[in-house]
């Protein structure tokens, strides 16, 4: 059922302020077909069947009304949506974090097979507000009666379809049977297989339908490539493409506000004619920074999807989309910046390694193949420098007055005695001291995995020495700083060292030494670390808990000893 009037807002969905905050912050203004489909029903408290396609916007078609309706004041599931797959589940939890970003303690719990069943014990019986699973792991709890759905208010079926083709569809039937019969019930799919329509016969009253066509869009003019990786390794990755893609204007994508600026930032540290571009400033500031681009003064701009609504420069050779979109629609749009007038365009899209389903679904949006990307060596990047010199010292040869300059070279080579080699040789040297022709040599990002691998390994065995009861090092170069996630939720070093340097952009050689107690840890981590760095920190979460790191301000950890004592660790004093 389509909405009878168009939705230009979520704001006309009438949906919690902290919501439209949140999804402003992200960049979403106006919401996808399926969004203005199935919210409102979703809201009225109806029953729905929605078959949309992945990279649609479907998730927050449901997370939405969820997160709307839901209690904070009520420690217990509210809400359970089924997912075939532990990576989906992961992506649907990570969106519902980042809606209810303004919601004060809002508790949200993934559960899997493969993951420790003790740290989800522990989590559900300090109690979730919505649980995000695979059905074989949500039957296990629900046989242990470690997860109550008596308070259950929402179930979501997610890829419906999948679960059939994987075999969950009879899991799926058992679970519904243990909701309360007066719970709200949406199921997603992208196809309506007869199996499919039957589950919603029997388990759904009177349900709603949004169903959404499949768009697809032909993008003849853009060449598409990707490449797999994320976190840390991503900032290195635009620098080497910058370095040999030969581009006119380019325009890069992110997802917040504060990324543009963080990533202006950075780029113009390392040469770049860079500005940011986002809702938050002002018309005259936006139309600003177009104008440069337009007139060369800017070479790149870095953008939020609304910011760069609207915008049509002729001169954008390049379209990076630096953080992926939440829909294929958003990426259509987006890479229709480039390739105008009839000119070529570029398009380059960083993927992590949980986003391939998005990266399939443009691939069946867009009717294009997108091939992967070689990311250019050390030795790429100097060719590519030393052609750039090249074509430089030609056209001053051809277009300058270069009479006073020839007179100049030949009295140093008479005085010094030097050849006229030697001192092309130290002008050169001169010339490209800030930018060597031939770079200093940095790991692959390949290589720097596997040192990042190394030193996960080295905090496994940190803590087996740990838990064989020898004294731990404290690594008095570092800052110690505190975070509030402990031995209590199942963390171990390996995850506190691969949040910190996927998300803060810490090298893994930089991380000193991390211990852990029952309700928080401590990790060593550089004296000069960037401020940016923190401040992502500071936004991190880990095992389901935002690790709000801090400067440690009490004793050092030596002091509080880790050993067991009996068959406990002692726990140091708590921050006053």
């Amino acid at each position: 059922m389509q909405p009878t009037e168009p939705v230009l807002s979520f704001s006309d969905l009438e949906i919690a302020t902290p919501l439209l905050q949140a999804l402003h912050d992200v960049g979403y203004e106006t919401p996808s077909p399926i969004q203005a489909a199935s919210i409102p029903p979703l809201l009225a408290g109806h029953d729905l069947v929605g078959q949309a396609q992945t990279g649609t916007g479907k998730t927050a078609a449901f997370a939405l009304p969820i997160l709307h309706a839901i209690d904070l004041a009520r420690r217990e599931p509210q809400a359970l949506v089924l997912t075939p797959t532990r990576e989906l589940a992961l992506q649907v939890a990570e969106a519902f974090q980042s809606y209810a970003r303004h919601l004060s303690e809002f508790h949200i719990l993934p559960i899997y097979g493969g993951q420790s069943m003790d740290a989800q014990l522990r989590q559900l019986r300090r109690g979730v507000h919505v649980i995000v699973g695979t059905p074989g792991r949500v039957m296990d709890h629900l046989r242990r009666e470690s997860l109550h759905l008596g308070g259950l208010r929402t179930l979501v079926l997610d890829e419906a379809d999948e679960m059939l083709k994987m075999g969950f569809i009879e899991d799926v039937e058992w679970i519904l049977e243990h909701t309360p019969p007066e719970r709200q019930v949406a199921l997603f799919s992208a196809t309506m297989p007869d199996a499919i329509r039957k589950v919603a016969k029997r388990h759904l009253k009177d349900p709603r339908e949004a169903k959404i066509e499949a768009k697809t869009a032909t993008v003849e003019a853009i060449s598409q490539r990707y490449w797999l990786g994320s976190g840390s390794h991503k900032l290195d990755a635009l620098t080497r493409i910058l370095e040999v893609e030969d581009f006119d204007g380019m325009l890069i994508f992110v997802r917040t506000k504060l990324a543009t600026e963080e990533l202006a930032e950075k780029l113009e540290a390392r040469g770049y004619a860079a500005a940011a571009l986002n809702g938050d400033m002002s018309q005259v500031l936006r139309e600003k920074a177009v104008e440069r681009l337009k007139k060369k003064t800017l070479d790149i701009l870095v953008a939020t999807d609304v910011a760069a609504r609207g915008l049509d420069v002729d001169r954008i050779s390049h379209v990076v989309n630096y953080d992926i979109p939440y829909d294929t629609e958003a990426y259509v749009h987006r890479i229709g910046r480039t390739g105008r007038a009839g000119r070529k365009g570029e398009a380059i899209l960083f993927v992590a390694p949980r986003e391939k389903r998005m990266l399939s679904a443009i691939e069946r949006a867009t009717r294009q193949r997108i091939k992967e990307m070689r990311l250019p060596t050390h030795q790429d990047i100097a060719e590519r420098r030393v052609e750039q010199f090249k074509e430089l010292m030609m056209s001053t040869l051809e277009e300058e007055e270069l009479s006073f300059y020839r007179q100049l070279v030949q009295q140093i080579s008479k005085e010094q005695s030097l050849s006229p080699t030697d001192i092309a040789a130290a002008l050169t040297f001169l010339v490209q001291k800030e930018r060597p022709l031939i770079p200093e040599e940095k790991p692959l990002v390949s290589e720097r995995r596997e040192d990042d691998r190394g030193g996960a390994r080295r905090f496994e065995r940190t803590e087996r020495q740990e838990r064989g009861g020898r004294p731990t090092r404290f690594d008095d170069g570092a800052t110690l700083y505190r975070i509030e996630v402990g031995r209590n939720d199942g963390v171990a070093p390996k995850d506190i060292f691969g949040a910190i340097a996927n998300e803060g952009g810490v090298p893994g050689k930089s991380i000193g030494h991390i211990k852990l107690y029952d309700d928080f840890s401590t990790v060593g981590l550089p004296a000069d670390l960037p401020a940016q760095s923190l401040k992502r920190l500071e936004k991190t979460w880990i095992m389901g808990k935002p690790i709000k790191i801090r400067r440690w301000t009490g004793e050092a950890p030596a002091a509080h000893s880790a050993e067991r004592s009996g068959t406990r660790r002692n726990s140091p004093k708590r921050e006053a």
